[in-house]
C-alpha cells in the first residue's frame, strides 16, 4: 500500500503544518454536568468537570489535506469539545466497614492481590529476584532510548503492600488498573460469544505482571509475556510461579516469559512454538515507547497484530496526543502538570509524526522519555495487518460507559479505585491541597446524597485524563 511506503517519509510532517489552530475563548475550571442515574443505580451521573484553569472553551482543530489524504480519513474526532469529568460516586452502605474505606485497608484488587503461599511453600523465598543475577544493562538492546526505558523499569524497586496504601496515586493506580479490567473482561467476553476453544493472549509490555490474575480470572489457557525490562520479566514469571504454587485448587494458563525489546526484535523468534496464534494482544501504557521511529512502531504493531487470529483482537491503553497538546498550547511554558504528573516537551509548535519525544513524570512510578502517538497514524498503520478499529474512548467516556454496569461498578469499589470524601475521624484525604476535593464539596452542598462519596482529587483526575482506550478487531 503507498501509504506506508510514504509513512516513512512523514516524519517531519507536524501538528502544526496540519493547522492546527485553538481559540482562546476560556471557561471556568469546574461546572456540574447534569446527567442522569441509569435506572435503579445508585451511582450519582451528576459530575464536577475537570478542565485547566484556563480551559478552551471552543477548539477548532483542522488539518492539513495532504496529511489527511497521506493517512487515508481516519474518521478522528479531533476537536473534541467534551469535558474531563470528575465523577463522583456515592459510597454504598452495609458493605461491612462502616467507617467507609480506609486507606490502609487489604486491597482486593487484581493489581494489588497479594499471593500467600500455602503452608510448607518455599515461594515466599523465591519472591525476591536475585538483582545481581540481572546485566546492568541488556546485551542485546543498542544504547538509546530503548536502553534507558529498560534501565529505568529495571532499577524500580519492589514495595509492599503498606507503603503502596500509603502512596499519594494510590488511588489514581486503582483506577487505572479498573479501567483495565473492565477493557480486559469486555474482549474475553466478546471472544467467548464467538467461540468455544482455549484463548491465547499475549501481553506486550506486561511489567512486573500486574495483570497476572486479570488473565487468571479470565480463564485463558495461554499466556506470553514480554518486557523490555529484564528484571520486571523476572518479577513477573516468580509472581506467576507462585500463583501456581498456591494450593486453592484454582485452574492456571500455561505461560511464557521473554525479554525483549518488540520495537526491534521480531517476538515470533522466540516462542516456544513459532506456529502460535493469538486471540488477543493486549499492550497497556506502553505504545508510546514504540514511536521513536516508522520501523520501530511498525515493528511493534507487526509483534501485536501478525499473528493475532481471525477476530481476535488488539487493545490497549495510551496517552491522548490531541489532549496532551492540547494542554501543551494552553501552557506558557514547554510543560505543564501538577505536584502528581509533569509532562514537558522539547518545544511548541514542532509535533513530528514519530519520534515526538516529551518526558513524563509520575509520582514513584515513570520517570522516563515517551513520544507521541498520533491515533489516526496508528489506525493507518494496523490496516497493513489487516485490523480494523472497534472503539477509541477517553478514559472518562470509557468510564461513563462501563460504570452503567453494576458489576463493574461493584469491582471498582472493591479494587478501591475511588477515594471516600469526605475523610472518616480515623483517615486523612490523599491530598492536602486546599481546593483538589472543591468539585466534591459542591456536589455535597448542591445534592442529597449518602456520604461518604467516592471521587479522586482534581490532580489525579487530570493525570489520567490525558489517557485513552483503543481496541482493533483482525479481519477476515
Amino acid at each position: 500500500m503507498e501509504n506506508f511506503a510514504k509513512a516513512a517519509d512523514c516524519v517531519k510532517i507536524s501538528l502544526e503544518e496540519a493547522k492546527i489552530s485553538i481559540d482562546s475563548e476560556t471557561e471556568s475550571s469546574f461546572s456540574i454536568n447534569e446527567n442522569t442515574a441509569a435506572p435503579g443505580s445508585r451511582l450519582l451521573e451528576k459530575a464536577p468537570t475537570y478542565g485547566q484553569v484556563d480551559t478552551l472553551k471552543k477548539r477548532k482543530t483542522e488539518f492539513a489535506d495532504d496529511v489527511i489524504k497521506e493517512f487515508s480519513s481516519c474518521g478522528e474526532d479531533i476537536a473534541s469539545k467534551k469535558k474531563l469529568d470528575a465523577e463522583i460516586v456515592p459510597e454504598e452502605k452495609g458493605s461491612g466497614d462502616d467507617e467507609g474505606i480506609s486507606r490502609k485497608r487489604r486491597l482486593e484488587t487484581d493489581d494489588f492481590t497479594k499471593d500467600k503461599p500455602s503452608p510448607g511453600d518455599n515461594t515466599q523465598k523465591k519472591r525476591k529476584i536475585e538483582l545481581e543475577d540481572v546485566p546492568e544493562k541488556q546485551r542485546n538492546l543498542e544504547e538509546g532510548h530503548s536502553s534507558t526505558v529498560a534501565a529505568h523499569y529495571n532499577e524500580l524497586q519492589e514495595i509492599g503492600l503498606e507503603k503502596r496504601s500509603q502512596s499519594r496515586i494510590f488511588y489514581l493506580r486503582n483506577f487505572n488498573n479498573w479501567m483495565k479490567s473492565v477493557l480486559i473482561g469486555e474482549f474475553l467476553e466478546k471472544l467467548r460469544q464467538k467461540k468455544k476453544r482455549d484463548i491465547t493472549v499475549l501481553d506486550l509490555g506486561c511489567g512486573k505482571g500486574g495483570d497476572l490474575l486479570k488473565w487468571k480470572k479470565g480463564r485463558i489457557n495461554k499466556l506470553v509475556c514480554t518486557d523490555i525490562a529484564d528484571v520486571s520479566v523476572k518479577q513477573c514469571q516468580q509472581r506467576y510461579e507462585d500463583m501456581k504454587n498456591r494450593r486453592d485448587n484454582e485452574y492456571i494458563f500455561n505461560a511464557e516469559f521473554i525479554t525483549a525489546d518488540c520495537s526491534k526484535e521480531l517476538l515470533i523468534d522466540k516462542f516456544h512454538d513459532p506456529e502460535m496464534y493469538f486471540d488477543i494482544c493486549s499492550c497497556q501504557f506502553v505504545c508510546h515507547y514504540s514511536f521513536e521511529s516508522y520501523e520501530q512502531a511498525d515493528m511493534m504493531l507487526r509483534n501485536a497484530c501478525e499473528r493475532l487470529s481471525p477476530g481476535g483482537y488488539f487493545i490497549g491503553t495510551t496517552p491522548n496526543s490531541f489532549e496532551l497538546i492540547r494542554r501543551l498550547e494552553a501552557s506558557e511554558t514547554e510543560s505543564f502538570g501538577n505536584e502528581i504528573y509533569t509532562v514537558k516537551f522539547q518545544k511548541k509548535g514542532d509535533y513530528p509524526l514519530f519520534g515526538c519525544k516529551y518526558d513524563f513524570n509520575l509520582e514513584g512510578v515513570v520517570d522516563v522519555p515517551e513520544f507521541l502517538v498520533y491515533f489516526p497514524l496508528l489506525n493507518e498503520m494496523v490496516k497493513k495487518y489487516n485490523m480494523k478499529l472497534v472503539y477509541k474512548k477517553t478514559f472518562l467516556e470509557f468510564y461513563e460507559e462501563k460504570i452503567k454496569n453494576n458489576e463493574n461498578k461493584m469491582l471498582l469499589k472493591r479494587m478501591q479505585a475511588l477515594e471516600p470524601y469526605p475523610a472518616n475521624e480515623n483517615s486523612r484525604l490523599a491530598s492536602e491541597k486546599v481546593d483538589d476535593y472543591e468539585h466534591a464539596a459542591q456536589y455535597m452542598k448542591n445534592s442529597q446524597v449518602k456520604l461518604p462519596l467516592g471521587t479522586l482529587s482534581k490532580s489525579e483526575w487530570e493525570a489520567t485524563s490525558i489517557y485513552l482506550v483503543f481496541a482493533f478487531e483482525k479481519q477476515q
